[in-house]
């Protein structure tokens, strides 16, 4: 029925297709998938640990014989990739645990892709987490030492591999990592095992939650020396530029939100996968303001997920993943199956998590 008559209007009229959840649905640009996120794990010593992060309603630590049951629900939502996070009994200055070959990342890897084969397992390379002063390499003073430290993190990344990661993903910010860890894995006989580097990553205030994770908050200092400046982009893609031309296979923006235009940018000049970390401060914002009141926050982590995604995102590393897959599946139904990933082809041929609809 017409809701209106006469003469035909000279414009056009957008809400057709903004009528309906199904005409929405159907008109949709960006489509969210499960299998877009990546689900990072802060794995600890001991046995039987789940503690949950203060300051992360729903994040947990979590101990080498609680990855079976985290896999299986990750799985069972249609998520197939983890990013790794170690919590060493013991830290040093040297970061020996990262680089052990029964390092806690280490065992982690080993479990996950014993009890998951086809669960992408990617490991973070950086020494924050292994330092005893919290910084992401070795120290001259009170200064890291850039030359130095990359050769603790070409070990970690050689013993990641020894270990059976399907990627590794270099956080450190060290200038010529990506070239010296491909180097190094080469040389190993990895040749096919894919870089995921964190080549665009703030010196932003958002990681304070994660450094409570993490136990990774430096002793004295902060990490501006290495980590970029708020305030540039033009940089941002010379460190990406870089970073592929040293071996990159695909690239990290960190944080996601206050830097959509950077992943858009990057999307436009780079023809690698993208993906954005959406932070700890991020998801605590959003979790905070949820339990308040103040937010819907099923409505409000979706938009925020769909904008990364919109900004070109290939893959979004997020604490939100199980929510959000949880919700996806209510939203379309629960015929839902794994796909590859679009992140990275994984040399082992294994498939990452990923769903469409039946």
């Amino acid at each position: 029925m017409s809701q209106s008559g006469g003469a035909l209007p000279d414009f056009r009229r957008y809400r057709r297709l903004r009528q309906s959840e199904g005409l929405r649905r159907f008109a949709r640009e960006t489509i969210l998938h499960p299998g877009d996120f990546v689900y990072p794990l802060f794995v600890t010593f001991g046995r039987g640990v789940r503690r949950e992060v203060s300051s992360m309603p729903d994040v947990f630590q979590l101990s080498i014989d609680q990855l079976e049951r985290e896999a299986n629900v990750l799985l069972d939502l249609g998520i197939g990739s983890v990013i790794l996070f170690g919590i060493p009994e013991v830290k040093d200055l040297e970061a020996s645990d990262a680089y052990d070959p029964d390092g806690i990342v280490q065992q982690a890897i080993r479990e996950l892709k014993r009890i998951a084969p086809n669960l992408v397992v990617i490991g973070d390379v950086c020494c924050c987490e292994y330092t005893s002063h919290g910084h992401c390499g070795i120290l001259d003073g009170e200064i890291v030492d850039n030359d130095r430290t990359l050769a603790l993190l070409a070990r970690t990344a050689v013993a990641q591999a020894h270990a059976g990661v399907d990627i590794v993903a270099p956080s450190d910010m060290m200038d010529g990592r990506v070239r010296v860890i491909r180097e190094a894995l080469d040389g190993a006989g990895y040749v096919n095992l894919p870089i995921l580097s964190y080549s665009a990553k703030y010196a932003s205030g958002f990681y304070g939650p994660f450094r409570d994770a993490a136990d990774s908050t430096p002793e004295f200092g902060d990490r501006r020396s290495h980590q970029m400046d708020p305030a540039n982009v033009r940089e941002a893609y010379l460190e990406i530029a870089a970073d592929i031309d040293e071996g990159a296979d695909a690239i990290i923006v960190k944080p996601a939100m206050p830097y959509l235009d950077v992943i858009a940018g990057a999307r436009e000049r780079f023809d690698v996968p993208i993906a954005a970390y959406n932070v700890s401060g991020e998801y605590a914002m959003v979790r905070a303001a949820g339990r308040a009141g103040w937010i819907d926050e099923r409505r409000v982590t979706m938009e925020l997920l769909t904008s990364i995604r919109r900004a070109g995102a290939s893959q979004i590393i997020t604490y939100h993943a199980k929510s959000a897959a949880g919700w996806l599946r209510e939203e379309y139904g629960a015929t839902l199956r794994v796909r590859s990933s679009p992140v990275v082809g994984v040399s082992q041929g294994t498939p990452a998590g990923g769903v469409q609809s039946d």
